[in-house]
């Protein structure tokens, strides 16, 4: 049980620490809102050339900083009610297809004598047509002794494994969409979406177990990244609150000469800049340009064979006053003049969602198991083994607090 005299006192003891944090952050992202306003009126090659993005390997501004004037696009629509709101994202919506996968996973660990686990993706596909059908689908799978024991190899753990096994069923999930929604050009339709609820680019980690799993992370990020180019259709990797460095890390490669800041993107955009102004992205619906993604730790499944950037991302603003999200978005949308598209069809679904895409709200929905759920499967386990004859038990521990949560 947590206390809560305990944790105002343990937190009132710290206030200075926090206040003095915070005066610092909040003149660093002051400055570094400022200097990205003063990319105003440049080309997203010449700053590209200026802070040596590709030997740096840092994020770089595409062609849209030179159309747009600036880092930032305005969203021009204005409403006077959540009424107007919505009709404008139906419109937007209206025979589009979209998509998503979300996925929940049950590892009773020590608990169970039996090494077992389970992962359930559910997916989410909404076509928008005028009789209002959608589809709902879930995907469970059982993870054997085998798989999480791995013939006992040292470099994974079974919460390693099953976390694995859930990434990449939600992965392939999209690829089956992408599949389907191939040639829609040719029918005439809208271009699909899809929403991926992670990012799209996975570092290449040095240590043996990272490594490996961070490789397969990869591998299968790039299978959909390659895939979404080779069908055209689009999909975003959503991330609500993203701690990325990706901008900050080139506006500290155009002044070497600066400290360094701890500020990540997402607080840049919402700060105002040093001297007066509001924030870069002021207002629902604003979003950044689309970036390159460059990082010295990336994987190199994430470039093309002439060393370009297979993945770029935008920031949008989703909410009234909080951080904006991260899109990750394949480098070939922005080349395919998709982009603002894009972002048109993930700002509809935040309206219907009310500031999160409703898709992916609803695959969560399907995906989830509750403590309850995670009981039903350890009684139907139990079951099971008794019927085949296993042994299988779980710890009393385990029953005890079931008993008591």
């Amino acid at each position: 049980m947590l206390y809560r005299t305990h944790v105002i006192s343990a937190l009132e003891k710290t206030r200075r620490e926090f206040a003095s944090f915070e005066r610092t952050l909040r003149g660093e992202v002051g400055d570094l809102a400022a200097r990205l306003g003063a990319l105003s009126g440049r080309t997203g090659e010449e700053v590209r050339r200026e802070a040596g993005a590709d030997a740096a390997r840092v994020a770089f501004p595409s062609g849209e900083l030179e159309r747009a004037g600036g880092a930032v696009v305005r969203f021009r629509e204005t409403w006077r009610s959540h009424e107007e709101a919505r009709r404008w994202a139906l419109e937007a919506l209206r025979g589009r297809t979209t998509f998503a996968a979300d996925g929940s996973q049950v590892f009773p660990g020590r608990e169970a004598s039996l090494p077992v686990a389970a992962v359930q993706v559910a997916t989410f596909e909404n076509p928008h047509s005028p009789s209002g059908a959608y589809t709902k689908d879930v995907h469970f799978e059982v993870i054997t002794p085998e798989q999480l024991l791995g013939g006992r190899q040292s470099f994974e753990s079974p919460e390693q494994i099953v976390a694995l096994r859930r990434f990449e069923l939600e992965a392939r999930a999209v690829c089956d969409f992408l599949r389907r929604g191939a040639g829609w050009r040719a029918r005439g339709e809208r271009p699909p979406l899809a929403f991926f609820d992670n990012t799209l680019l996975i570092a290449s980690l040095r240590k043996g177990t990272d490594r490996h799993l961070s490789q397969r992370m990869a591998d299968a990020l790039a299978e959909l990244i390659l895939l979404s180019r080779e069908t055209e259709v689009p999909v975003v990797g959503y991330v609500d609150h993203s701690y990325a460095h990706d901008i900050a890390g080139l506006l500290a490669a155009l002044r070497p000469d600066l400290p360094e800041s701890n500020a990540y993107d997402a607080q840049i955009l919402r700060a105002r800049p040093r001297g007066g102004g509001p924030p870069p992205l002021g207002s629902w619906g604003d979003r950044t340009v689309f970036w390159h993604c460059q990082r010295p730790n990336l994987a190199e499944s994430f470039y093309d064979e002439r060393g370009a950037p297979l993945v770029g991302f935008v920031y949008l603003q989703t909410t009234a006053d909080g951080h904006p999200a991260r899109l990750d978005i394949p480098a070939w949308v922005q080349e395919a003049g998709l982009v603002e598209e894009v972002a048109d069809a993930v700002r509809a679904e935040c309206v219907v969602g009310n500031g999160y895409p409703y898709a992916i709200e609803a695959a969560d929905q399907a995906a989830l198991m509750t403590g309850r759920d995670r009981e039903q499967f350890l009684r139907a386990v139990q079951d099971f083994a008794a019927e085949h004859r296993l042994d299988f038990h779980v710890s009393r521990k385990a029953l005890s607090k079931g008993r008591r949560r």
